[in-house]
């Protein structure tokens, strides 16, 4: 009964609490619309739904956070600099083709977000194949050492996360 009233509990928990966030309001009302949100929203997508993607908690999730959250706190102030001493013409802007070894869409799409969420980079396209991810970074020095930083610090995170 459970499991038919909730076939994705992660993503209701997270529909209810962004409900709740952006409403702005921790009234009756809003609360009772996030928990209407959480119960409907995954009802009707859940045959659109392939499979449910098996996540590994702990360890792995908690340091591609803090990874993350370092590299945008850093990228914002790489950016800043960028920004603020280099001249248009000096700028080495790529476009970087990121061959994929994940192949969940889940972990392709986290992947892409995460990218696009460092400040200058952005993801925009991912191959019909699912194999190539196109990223276009705004200086570049070394385009396979940047191809190799993010399989590095992001994919192969994300290759122990999603199992």
């Amino acid at each position: 009964m459970i499991r038919n009233l909730f076939p994705h509990p992660g993503l209701s928990g997270l529909l209810a609490v962004f409900w709740v966030l952006l409403a702005n309001s921790v009234s009756w009302g809003s609360i009772i619309m996030a928990g209407i949100v959480a119960v409907v929203v995954p009802l009707f997508t859940s045959p659109y739904w392939r499979e449910k993607p098996r996540l590994r908690f702990g360890w792995a999730m908690l340091e591609y956070l803090l990874v993350v959250l370092w590299d945008i706190v850093v990228a914002n102030f790489e950016v800043a600099w960028i920004i603020l001493t280099k001249r248009d013409r000096d700028l080495r802007s790529a476009w970087l083709v990121i061959p994929l070894d994940v192949t969940q869409p889940e972990a392709i799409t986290a992947l892409a977000g995460t990218i696009s969420l460092t400040p200058g980079t952005v993801s925009a396209d991912v191959s019909a194949c699912g194999r190539m991810l196109l990223v276009h970074a705004l200086d570049v020095g070394d385009r396979d050492e940047a191809v190799a930083r993010i399989k590095a610090r992001y994919e192969a995170r994300l290759t122990r996360i999603f199992r």
